[in-house]
């Protein structure tokens, strides 16, 4: 079991829900996030003051998969999320010991679904 993680530029957010609907991948935690990377900050002007803005807007995507949903849930979240621009994303894969659902009580790969 693994835990994918992905940070995507927020106008991204439906092709990545549509390219993981089209590989089966439907349950999904979705959140709003800052960061920063190689994209950089930009100069904001407030009042007549320019503000360096260092923290950028990104969506964040968690996703439990099976191992066997892996490769293919990595190679639709770069479907959706590619431009070819700096500041795309990055996506991050964690093991993921356990997983329990609650409404059942199933564990480990079963409550994955």
């Amino acid at each position: 079991m693994k835990l994918v993680i992905a940070y995507v530029q927020p106008d991204r957010l439906h092709s990545v829900k549509e390219a993981l609907a089209e590989v089966e991948v439907g349950r999904m935690s979705v959140t709003h996030a800052l960061g920063c990377g190689q994209q950089g900050g930009f100069t904001e002007t407030y009042r007549g003051a320019d503000f360096e803005v260092r923290l950028r807007k990104k969506v964040r995507f968690e996703i439990a998969v099976n191992d066997n949903f892996l490769e293919r849930t990595r190679k639709a979240i770069i479907k959706g999320a590619r431009t070819g621009n700096i500041g795309d994303g990055v996506i991050f894969v964690l093991e993921l010991a356990e997983c329990y659902r609650i409404r059942t009580g199933e564990e480990g790969s079963p409550a994955i679904g």
